[in-house]
């Protein structure tokens, strides 16, 4: 009956310990080699460690909507929040209400932060304008007359062209209209009607209607005031421009094409929403070359586009224009040569950057609400350096307090348990650096007490298996055996283990919001990698040490003698009993 046992593999693979080692050491070289090649050989730091900026946000209700500050809202707003900013690759940036009309914004510092907060602090909502008249904008002056004027394109919110998708185009110079044109054009799109189209002279024919004067309507009249009184170049006026208006009103707004250099525009009533664009995002035109932004609208956002494309393909520059205003400044006002409709590109002097700012704008630019920025707060990194030291500390005390205990009560099986706590220690650091350039993980400090708390639970699991091998050896077994017969039975205790801790992690992660997301993620990681660990390295490199005479023999450094454990092998004491029960020759 020997003979079957004999060719049969004991359970747990004892007889190729060596290639679980080498996968897990192919997996290690990958890690650390893809760490190296992307240049990111440490893991991003959150706003708590490296320093950052905290934006605090204050919900405003809007004209007419005096109950729109409401928990529903404000998670949209947050939501939207945390896209724009996300979609920056702004990583681990935090976006959390705070009572009942505040949002906090906390941005880490690595990222380009100040391009985060214009666009987190423009959060009003997003309209397509028509543009009635521009004109550059400079120190107080009367309206604008005589010949056109070409606007400056550039490439930091450049003017462009809307068409359909995959027309080539080219920049287009704006010129501003006559005084007269701007009257009869305010006039009309006070109106809500066609603006007119003029003469070759550049003047509008002449109309019969009292109401085609621009003295004749105190509306119109009061935005040419304001349209030439306006100087953008003044802070302080451009802010002011276009803010607190309806929809439904017509607007004086300020824009810039180029840095340094503002235009002002006259603007109609809003006919399209950011509510309207499903999506936007820069792009390459596979034709040109050039960097567009391509949008897509929803179904009834297609029809008002169309409706208003229309009428503008119609009419001659500027008239021509519709403007895209967020919280009241023109970030692009390209022409339209065609009427358009679900899809679209905007075409002009567009850089990467440029092209992914305004599809970002237009893709998450319509918030239910309207903020104010109360206050800006930069973390240090002084600060967050010493929060990083104190969490090192922590975790070098927590790691050697371990580190005795293992030596002083497993003795050799000790050398096992550390070699294994280097390995998942490698591992968790290599994939939290290229987490970083990966999904935008970043390190705070509930993270680093994660990783802590990590360290008893990898040891936790060392203990079970080796606590299993030495019952199996005092039960008289030798060690290669109980290595094998202890495996079964210790693997099912440490995966329930490390399931209930990912479990708890998990749903820790889902339900909270902020930092504590970082807890919840780097235990569950570090969970996964423990299961990794013990399958792949300890379980293996026990069995292999298990053959060497230093183990196999119990030495009493060893942590597996007999002796110390309590064991009385029965084998032995057996041979022994039957030596002397043997008759004794004469």
């Amino acid at each position: 009956m020997a003979a079957p046992k004999k060719g049969r593999g004991p359970s747990g693979g004892q007889g190729r310990p060596g290639r679980a080692l080498v996968i897990i050491l192919i997996a290690m070289v990958a890690l650390a080699g893809g760490m190296f090649l992307s240049g990111h050989t440490t893991p991003r730091l959150g706003i708590d460690l490296a320093g950052g900026t905290s934006i605090t946000l204050k919900a405003k209700n809007q004209p007419g909507k005096p109950n729109a500050i409401n928990p529903t809202n404000m998670d949209t707003a947050v939501g939207i929040i945390e896209r724009r900013v996300n979609g920056l690759g702004v990583s681990e940036a935090e976006v959390q209400t705070q009572g009942s009309d505040n949002i906090i914004v906390n941005i880490p510092k690595g990222t380009n932060s100040e391009q985060a907060r214009e666009q987190v602090g423009t959060t009003a909502q997003l309209y397509f304008r028509p543009v009635l008249t521009v004109a550059a904008s400079g120190p107080e002056q009367p309206a604008p007359s005589g010949s056109a004027t070409p606007t400056p394109s550039g490439s930091a919110k450049p003017s462009g062209e809307a068409s359909p998708g995959g027309e080539e185009k080219g920049d287009k110079a704006t010129p501003s209209a006559s005084a007269t044109t701007q009257g009869r054009a305010v006039t009309e799109g006070l109106k809500k009607a066609p603006t007119p189209t003029p003469t070759n002279s550049g003047e509008p024919k002449p109309s019969d209607s009292p109401e085609a004067s621009p003295s004749a309507d105190p509306a119109t009249a009061k935005l040419q005031e304001e349209f030439a009184k306006l100087n953008c170049a003044d802070p302080e006026q451009r802010a002011a421009a276009g803010k607190d208006a309806l929809p439904t009103d017509s607007i004086v707004a300020c824009g810039s094409n180029v840095p340094g250099s503002y235009e002002k525009y006259i603007l109609g009533p809003a006919e399209v929403s950011g509510g309207d664009v499903d999506d936007a995002k820069g792009a390459i035109d596979q034709q040109t070359g050039e960097w567009i932004v391509s949008m897509e609208f929803s179904s009834a956002g297609a029809k008002k586009f169309q409706t208003i494309t229309s009428r503008l393909s119609q009419q001659q520059p500027p008239m021509n224009q519709f403007a895209i205003v967020l919280d009241g400044e023109v970030v692009s006002a390209p022409s339209v040569r065609t009427a358009l409709s679900k899809n679209a590109q905007i075409s002009g002097s567009f850089n990467q950057q440029s092209a992914e700012d305004l599809g970002n704008i237009l893709s998450y630019g319509a918030l239910p609400l309207t903020f104010e920025e109360v206050s800006v707060t930069t973390v240090t990194a002084a600060l967050g350096s010493e929060q990083l030291k104190g969490g090192l500390i922590a975790g070098g005390i927590g790691l050697a307090l371990v580190v005795i205990y293992l030596v002083a009560y497993y003795r050799g099986l000790a050398f096992i348990a550390l070699l294994s706590l280097l390995v998942s220690g490698i591992l968790t650091y290599t994939i939290m650096s290229l987490l970083g350039p990966a999904i935008g993980f970043a390190l705070n400090l509930p993270a680093v007490c994660g990783a802590i708390v990590a360290i008893g639970i990898t040891a936790d699991s060392f203990i079970v298996y080796f606590e299993r091998v030495r019952d199996e050896i005092r039960e008289g077994r030798t060690l290669r055996p109980a290595i094998e017969r202890a495996w079964p039975r210790a693997r099912r205790t440490i995966l329930v283990s490390d399931f209930v801790s990912f479990l708890a992690a998990a749903v820790l992660f889902l339900v909270t919001v902020g930092k504590v997301q970082g807890f919840a993620f780097t235990l569950g990681l570090t969970t996964l990698l423990d299961v990794v660990v013990v399958f792949f390295f300890t379980k293996p490199l026990m069995t292999l040490m298990g053959r060497t005479k230093f183990f196999s023999q119990g030495g009493s450094w060893s942590g597996l003698d007999p002796k110390r454990l309590g064991a009385q092998p029965p084998l032995r004491r057996s041979r022994r009993v039957s030596a002397s029960t043997e008759p004794k020759e004469a």
